[in-house]
């Protein structure tokens, strides 16, 4: 008895290794040309401006993709958490349909040639949920096993586009539903994290560098204006949150969903024009550096949750995590006007602050947060995304997240309290 558990213990181990070592390489390998090529696309429109005039049609063939190919993909990083909660039932037993990695790897590209405001992050967490769980199948997993590889794809994706192979891990679990995970499912986040990272660098993708030079000392009045930035962040979320499903269901209105992008496509390119300003589109990354070491716009931040909100609202594909470090970067920026931190320290803040509240992953976003600043900054980061988390109100940007952690049972606490 004991040595047939023993050789099924290992028969699962060396299946667990080989599926991490998998899904590690192919999406590691797959968010690399991804990075390669938003590099290249970023380039191109920087040197021929023009193409943000042919942003409606650019979104006319995003929309006609998803509208005849793309149906179920549609959903994007919510169709994975909705397939990871639902796994049992018999509506969510098929893979996720693997047109999903193309489909939003080419129409990302395209969004971002043509000068939308997105990220990345939505694309390489979908193509890592797409590409790992065509394994389901092939390896024979049950379905305890699938929601595992699910949580492995998603964590190769963040953790290769960001370069923060543990906030990789951590936001994977975190965002299936941290109480929900099983120990299980720890460790082959982490490997295939680690090694879907180390694959992307292998392709000689360079991440980018932030640093904050200047720490504070840890003292009550530091620290309590760290809680009122990091309020400020959450109140920032919110907002992001709230403009985002309000531009959603306005063009929801627009019954054939084609011409959602189109339509969507020809304000934003009249904004580009008319302002004739791009330092709000694509993925902003000069600008969150910047914001480290001078003084941002007044409304940067506020104009990045507008047109961010638009573009995906319109439903143009990528992300919204990277605007969400350029809006908190900015903001905190800002903030030096009347907290007396260093102004390094309140961008690295809001970077990851308003991260924490828009997206419920409190855990993730402080590890990110120590992983990009290093480890002298880990108590104001912590503090800041602690006080996002609670104050950016009780949705995120994924509708399909369960509602689960500290603030729901706070907020269930202080309900049933009320009742009494």
């Amino acid at each position: 008895m004991q040595v047939s558990k023993l050789n099924i213990f290992f028969s699962s181990m060396i299946k667990w290794i080989i599926i991490c070592i998998l899904v590690g390489g192919i999406v590691g390998s797959a968010t690399a040309l991804f990075l390669i090529s938003l590099d290249l696309v970023t380039l191109w429109r920087s040197d021929h401006i023009w193409i943000v005039n042919f942003l409606p049609f650019i979104g006319l063939a995003i929309g006609l993709a998803y509208y005849y190919y793309g149906e179920e993909s549609k959903k994007g990083n919510n169709l994975i958490i909705e397939t990871h909660q639902n796994a049992e039932t018999v509506s969510y037993s098929k893979p996720i349909p693997f047109i999903m990695a193309p489909l939003v790897f080419f129409s990302t590209l395209l969004t971002h040639v043509g000068g939308g405001s997105a990220g990345r992050e939505g694309t390489a967490v979908q193509m890592g949920g797409a590409i790992a769980d065509q394994l389901t199948r092939l390896f024979k997993l049950n379905t305890t096993e699938r929601k595992t590889i699910l949580i492995i794809g998603i964590s190769a994706g963040f953790a290769a586009v960001f370069g923060t192979p543990m906030a990789g891990a951590i936001f994977a679990l975190e965002i299936m539903s941290f109480k929900k995970i099983k120990w299980a499912d720890v460790i082959p986040s982490i490997i295939t994290a680690y090694g879907a990272h180390h694959i992307c660098l292998a392709w000689q993708v360079k991440h980018t560098i932030y640093s904050i030079s200047s720490i504070p000392t840890l003292s009550f009045t530091n620290l309590s204006w760290t809680m009122v930035a990091g309020l400020i962040f959450g109140l920032a979320a919110f907002v992001f949150i709230y403009f985002g499903k309000l531009f959603e269901g306005i063009f929801f209105k627009i019954k054939f969903a084609p011409l959602r992008p189109f339509i969507g496509g020809i304000v934003i390119a009249l904004f580009i024009v008319l302002f004739n300003s791009t330092q709000y589109i694509g993925l902003g990354i000069p600008q969150i550096i910047d914001a480290f070491v001078h003084p941002a716009g007044h409304y940067d931040f506020l104009i990045k949750i507008l047109l961010t909100a638009f573009t995906l609202g319109a439903g143009f594909k990528g992300g919204e995590v990277t605007p969400l470090f350029f809006i908190g970067a900015t903001l905190g920026n800002i903030l030096i006007w009347f907290i007396p931190l260093p102004m390094a320290l309140l961008a690295g803040m809001g970077f990851v602050a308003v991260f924490a509240g828009a997206t419920n992953c409190i855990i993730a976003s402080i590890v990110l947060g120590i992983e990009l600043f290093g480890l002298s900054s880990g108590i104001f980061v912590g503090l800041a995304c602690i006080m996002a988390y609670f104050t950016s109100g009780m949705t995120g940007i994924y509708s399909a997240q369960l509602k689960m952690g500290l603030k729901y049972d706070l907020y269930n606490f202080i309900k049933r309290s009320a009742r009494l």
